[in-house]
């Protein structure tokens, strides 16, 4: 896999090792945006393999992907702000980075790839829920980028016989997901907002709402995506969300309450390129796949702050 050291895709691991099926998880990171203490716990494992390589070096891909059964490509570049900072970093890794992975499942007689995609492939559509039948135009490269790897999913299969199976992700949050840095998620920064005392940013007035969907929901979706074995399932995108939506203000006001805390918020302007509603139509998922969200809201809040605590 991709990004294996990452937030997102050390949960995979988690999941991949646990099962008696799997004989080796090989992760292929950069370490980028992931961390060595995410994967810390399986250094000793037989069955992990850690190989720190770029998926921009296609040659880096192919070697890595040899003798395996089947990848799930976690690395990316993400947040919609870095994209419209770095558009040719994002395109770089997000577009040409998942080409040569891509590239190399072909090489290699790998007969299917799970993919992360993005909802920000629903752009400006003003359609609630979002349903994978109907995008909208990007709103940032990283949108695009993400646009992008579908279609290549797509000519891949028509192309080589290659199964693949795009996840579009709703806002992610859970443990490892880090405060850090001028990109991080709203989740992570709140609760490191309230665990200082601090006063949160909000970019606009709070009312902008999304899909907030914890870590382990997806960790379902990519596990259910490599092992099915209905026909209809693959060569599909899918949204993995909960189908619930929450404002901003909404969140920050459970988030205070699970910490018992009560600070304020600095308002900011809007940011370009941010969608201002994203709430997941899961029924697709939930017909073709047997997904069902595991953790909603609170719980994932819950667990959350204990791990950042």
């Amino acid at each position: 896999m991709t990004g294996g050291a990452g937030f997102i895709g050390s949960h995979i691991v988690d999941a991949l090792l646990a099962r008696e099926d799997v004989a080796e998880v090989r992760v292929l990171d950069n370490l980028f945006s992931g961390s060595l203490s995410n994967i810390q716990p399986y250094k000793s494992n037989p069955k992990f393999t850690f190989i720190e390589g770029d998926i921009r070096d296609l040659e880096a891909c192919i070697n890595a992907s040899k003798g395996i059964d089947a990848v799930t490509h976690q690395a990316a570049v993400g947040s919609v702000p870095r994209s419209l900072k770095d558009p040719v970093t994002t395109n770089a890794v997000n577009v040409g980075g998942t080409l040569n992975v891509f590239e190399a499942a072909r090489v290699n007689n790998i007969k299917r790839v799970v993919y992360a995609s993005s909802s920000s492939v629903y752009g400006d559509s003003t359609e609630m829920p979002k349903r994978e039948e109907n995008i909208g135009k990007p709103l940032s490269p990283y949108a695009l980028t993400k646009s992008i790897s579908e279609q290549y999913a797509q000519v891949f299969n028509r192309l080589y016989e290659i199964d693949f199976i795009g996840l579009r992700y709703f806002n992610i949050f859970g443990p490892r997901q880090s405060p850090n840095g001028p990109y991080a998620a709203v989740i992570p920064l709140l609760i490191e907002a309230g665990l200082k005392g601090k006063a949160p940013v909000f970019y606009g007035d709070g009312s902008q709402s999304r899909d907030f969907t914890y870590v382990a929901n997806a960790v379902q979706a990519n596990i259910l995506a490599l092992y099915t074995d209905n026909k209809n399932a693959v060569n599909q995108t899918y949204n993995v969300a909960v189908g619930k939506r929450y404002t901003l203000i909404e969140l920050y006001a459970a988030i205070q309450k699970a910490m018992n805390v009560n600070v304020a918020p600095v308002i900011q302007g809007e940011r370009m390129g941010d969608v201002k509603h994203s709430l997941a139509d899961i029924n697709k998922i939930s017909t073709l796949l047997g997904y069902t969200p595991l953790v909603l809201l609170e719980e994932g809040l819950d667990k959350t702050i204990s791990w950042s605590k």
